[in-house]
């Protein structure tokens, strides 16, 4: 995927659309770093017309912002062996605990990400598992955590597209 040569406004150093805080030279670093997160500086300069230095300071400010949470590894579930992924709906008690509920859910190693919905359920959960069995056994897990009335699970057959990143190249 090409990123765009574009201009900032020379008024104000800043992207004309998008968010606030970011011009495009951050907005091409971010997309670059979600790429390759171990692209050296001087390859991430190429890309943006910037000297080495000059990227550094700029990565380290949009770290230091917290722009760029963490770097790590994705990690392909199959091979490493999880070879279930689901989506489990949390249906809680209307006197839950929130904080409480999410720390109890964080203890939960096959638990990938938390997600706080609106509609029927309270909450969407993404876990893997190494197979049926061990989905039925976090089931039986997670109903025992306070304030889980019940829940909904969808299992997760294939995944034909998954983006791995956020669209920060559409903001400018």
């Amino acid at each position: 995927m090409a990123l765009k040569a574009e201009t900032i406004d020379a008024r104000n150093g800043r992207a004309p659309a998008g968010h606030p805080e970011l011009d495009r030279i951050d907005l091409r670093l971010l997309e670059a770093l979600q790429r390759n997160a171990r692209s050296t500086y001087a390859e991430l300069g190429a890309l943006v017309g910037l000297k080495p230095p000059a990227v550094h300071d700029r990565v380290k400010r949009l770290e230091n912002r917290g722009f760029v949470r963490s770097y790590a590894a994705q990690l392909d579930p199959r091979r490493v062996g999880y070879e279930l992924t689901a989506f489990v709906g949390a249906y809680c008690a209307p006197d839950l605990d929130y904080d409480a509920f999410t720390a109890a859910i964080q203890t939960f190693p096959e638990v990938l990400e938390i997600h706080s919905v609106a509609g029927d359920e309270t909450y969407v959960l993404k876990v893997v598992t190494r197979s049926t069995g061990h989905l039925d056994d976090f089931l039986t897990r997670l109903k025992r955590v306070p304030g889980v009335a019940r829940t909904r699970t969808t299992i997760v057959l294939s995944t034909p597209f998954e983006r791995g990143g956020l669209p920060v190249e559409a903001l400018g």
